[in-house]
C-alpha cells in the first residue's frame, strides 16, 4: 500500500466497530500519525461503537444530538481541543453539514494554511422542509474542503454537479474488508431437492425491509423456498420474529454474530440478500464467493454489483425482489458462478487496500 509522510487528523461523528480495520490501515499508511476524534451514537442505533484502535490513536468525545429526522444535527464538544493537541497536517471530515462543530474545524485549519478533505457518500437532491436552503447551505459547505473523497462514482459525479472541482475529486469505494485471506469457500451444487440458504447481515431496522425479504421467500414455489437465516439485532428483530413465524417459519434469527461464527454463516450460505438499504456486508458476502441480490440505496452499490456477479433491484418492491429471488434460486449452477465474479471483485478491485491507497493519493495531493 501507498504510504503518507505527514500527520493526519480525522473526524467522525461515531466510529462503528466495521471500520475499525479501515482506520488501523490508514493509521498505519501514515508515517506522521493518524488520530481519530469520535462521538457516541444516538440511543437505539444499534451501533457498536470501536473501542481502540492498534495502528492510531482514537480520542472519545461525546455528541450532543438536536432534533431529528431530516433536520437533525450534531455537535461535538470538545472536537477543537483534540485539533489543537494533535495539530495535524491534513485534517479529513465527514461531507456532512449536519455536524455543526465541523466549520470551525475546518476555519482552523485554513487559518494555518492546511488543507482539509471531506469524505461523504455524495450530493443527492434533498427533499421535504426547507429543502432548497437545506441544499445552498449544503453547497456552501462542501466548497470548503481542498478536496473530496466520494464512497462511489456516483458520488463523485453528484459532487461535479454541485461544481466542486473535478480535479479535486477522489473515488474510494466504500470497503470495510481487505482482499480476501482465503481462497473462495468449495460449495458443492445441491442435489434434487436440497433447499439453498439466504442470507442477510446487518442491523434489524425497518429501513431494511427484512418484512419484504420474509415475504418474498414466502411466495416462492414450495420446491424453491430457501433456509432464510437473518444476522443481527436492532429494534424491529421482535417485530420481524413474528412477521416470520406467521409467514415463513423456516428463518432463522441468530442475533448479532461476529468472528469465527459470522464466518461460517457466510461459508454456508448460497445468496446474500440486501433487500434496503445500507449494504458493507455486501462486501463480506462477496470476499466468501456469494452473489448478492441488493435493493438501489446510496449508490455504493452500485460499483459492487454487476450483473456478472448479482441483482439490483427498485428499493421496497416486493414483486420485484420476488422474480429476482425465484431467478436466483432456480439456477443453481449460476449462482456458483456468480460468487466467482464476487471474489474476483473483492480480491483486485474494491477492498480496503484500494480504498487506502486514494486516500493517501488525496493527502498527497492536498500538500502539492
Amino acid at each position: 500500500m501507498r504510504e503518507f509522510s505527514g500527520k493526519v487528523g480525522l473526524i467522525q461523528r461515531v466510529l462503528p466497530h466495521y471500520r475499525k480495520p479501515f482506520f488501523d490501515a490508514l493509521g498505519k499508511a501514515c508515517l506522521g500519525g493518524l488520530s481519530v476524534f469520535a462521538g457516541q451514537p444516538k440511543p437505539g442505533e444499534s451501533i457498536k461503537s470501536a473501542e481502540d484502535l492498534e495502528y492510531a490513536q482514537l480520542s472519545k468525545g461525546k455528541n450532543l444530538h438536536i432534533l431529528r429526522g431530516s433536520l437533525y444535527l450534531c455537535l461535538q464538544p470538545g472536537l477543537m481541543d483534540w485539533l489543537r493537541s494533535w495539530n495535524p497536517d491534513v485534517l479529513i471530515v465527514e461531507a456532512n453539514p449536519r455536524y455543526l462543530t465541523t466549520p470551525s474545524a475546518i476555519g482552523w485549519m485554513h487559518e494555518r494554511n492546511r488543507p482539509v478533505i471531506g469524505w461523504g457518500l455524495g450530493a443527492p437532491k434533498i427533499s421535504g422542509a426547507f429543502s432548497s436552503i437545506r441544499e445552498t447551505r449544503r453547497e456552501k459547505f462542501i466548497s470548503q474542503f481542498d478536496g473530496l473523497i466520494a464512497y462511489s462514482q456516483k458520488g463523485a459525479e453528484e459532487y461535479a454537479m454541485i461544481d466542486f472541482p473535478q480535479d479535486k475529486i477522489y473515488v474510494a469505494p466504500n470497503a470495510v474488508t481487505p482482499p480476501p485471506p482465503h481462497p473462495i469457500p468449495h460449495r458443492p451444487i445441491p442435489k434434487g431437492n436440497q433447499p439453498l440458504r439466504v442470507l442477510f447481515v446487518g442491523r434489524l431496522q425497518e429501513r431494511k425491509n427484512l418484512d419484504n425479504l420474509i415475504s418474498a421467500c414466502s411466495h416462492l414455489p414450495e420446491q424453491l423456498q430457501p433456509e432464510l437465516v437473518i444476522v443481527g439485532d436492532g429494534p424491529d428483530r421482535n417485530r420481524l420474529e413474528k412477521i416470520a413465524q406467521d409467514l415463513y417459519p423456516k428463518t432463522e434469527f441468530t442475533g448479532a454474530l461476529y468472528g469465527n461464527e459470522l464466518d461460517e454463516q457466510f461459508r454456508e450460505a448460497d445468496l446474500f440478500v440486501l433487500p434496503g438499504t445500507g449494504g458493507l456486508a455486501i462486501q463480506q458476502a462477496m470476499s466468501y464467493g456469494l452473489p448478492v441480490i441488493a435493493a438501489q440505496a446510496d449508490g455504493t452499490q452500485e460499483d459492487l454489483i454487476r450483473k456478472e456477479n448479482g441483482w439490483q433491484i427498485p428499493a421496497n418492491n416486493l414483486p420485484a425482489l420476488e422474480s429476482t429471488l425465484r431467478k436466483a434460486l432456480e439456477n443453481k449452477s449460476g449462482l456458483r458462478e456468480m460468487g466467482k465474479e464476487s471474489y474476483r471483485i473483492v480480491a483486485e478491485e474494491i477492498n480496503l487496500n484500494q480504498m487506502v491507497n486514494i486516500f493517501v493519493e488525496a493527502l498527497d495531493r492536498s500538500l502539492s
